[in-house]
């Protein structure tokens, strides 16, 4: 069996949508939601290996979930930290464009703790739900001391935090350092647009610097990747930098909900870059990959939270 690591956090969301007469969603998200569409792509051959902390206070709960992953590796568990979990709440003004604050918070992991963890693994995702999992310093000695396959998800690396808690978009101090700790990187297109105006020269920075694709989701649009081709030998750069966009498929059987107009987007890019990375993993070319991440991220829009989603991505019921 093969051992994938997946690494991020645990968030309770409430999520409140632009109808007031509505009720606040409140629910598993976070990392939860790439665990459920990893557990949803991976072939039986690949084993999830959490590497995740949870705060005491919300313990028993995200163990709960952790219970109904098909995939899970025998033994393995969250790890409980005395300081209390991540929760956010979510205020949806569109379907795209939300307010985010965020309570609690677990400690960053750090190099000693995380080597013994991942000397036995096979790839790593990691996921930046918070921003906080990982410093530059840990995420650049886990690329040395880790040379197998990397996904990373960028996205709260460009989330300040204000006094109350409200996410606000920061530029990313040494953007192409954090590039060079991982194989893929995944942003959204206006995390993209931090980066500089010409999306081309923020690409071949960022393939310059030791990532090999640079994966941009843009909503409903899909998603447009950049990748250029390795020498086998000396692994430098060769060729022309090659991009496309792939277009997503419709969202499936959207009811009215909270998160916006139609559907609930909430935890769309976390599906869509667990199914890549899941998909890749499994021989996929590229291409293919991105495509089956634009259709479970669109799937995902007819659920609400990480509860049953698995089941929901496969097309089956809750409990089959």
């Amino acid at each position: 069996m093969k051992r994938l690591g997946v690494l991020g956090s645990m968030v309770w969301d409430t999520i409140y949508g632009r109808d007031p007469a509505q009720p606040a969603v409140e629910e598993w998200g976070g990392i939860a939601y790439a665990l459920a569409g990893l557990d949803a792509t991976l072939g039986d051959d690949w084993q999830l290996v959490p590497l995740i902390k949870v705060g005491r206070d919300l313990a028993p709960l995200a163990g709960a979930f952790l219970a109904t992953l098909r995939h899970l590796a025998p033994g393995t568990r969250f790890v409980e930290v005395p300081e209390p979990n991540n929760r956010v709440t979510l205020r949806y003004q569109t379907s795209e464009r939300r307010c985010e604050q965020m309570r609690g918070g677990v400690p960053p992991w750090t190099w000693p703790e995380l080597g013994p963890m991942v000397a036995d693994l096979d790839a790593l995702y990691v996921n930046f739900i918070s921003g906080f999992e990982l410093t530059l310093e840990t995420a650049q000695l886990l690329r040395r001391g880790f040379p197998r396959f990397l996904y990373a998800d960028l996205h709260s690396l460009f989330l300040g935090k204000e006094p109350d808690g409200t996410r606000v978009p920061q530029p990313l101090p040494q953007a192409l350092a954090w590039f060079g700790c991982f194989d893929c990187v995944q942003l959204n297109e206006e995390e993209m647009r931090q980066l500089g105006d010409d999306p081309l020269a923020v690409a071949a920075g960022a393939l310059d610097r030791g990532c090999t694709t640079l994966c941009v989701t843009l909503g409903i649009r899909g998603a447009v990747y950049f990748e250029q081709a390795t020498d086998a030998k000396t692994r430098r750069r060769v060729g022309p930098i090659r991009t496309a966009r792939i277009a997503a498929p419709a969202a499936e059987g959207l009811p009215p909900h909270r998160g916006g107009e139609e559907g609930d987007p909430t935890g769309c890019g976390d599906v869509f870059g667990a199914t890549v990375a899941a998909t890749l993993l499994q021989g996929a070319p590229l291409e293919d990959a991105i495509r089956e991440g634009c259709r479970l991220a669109a799937r995902n829009v007819s659920h609400h939270g990480a509860t049953g989603l698995r089941q929901h991505l496969l097309g089956k019921l809750a409990g089959t």
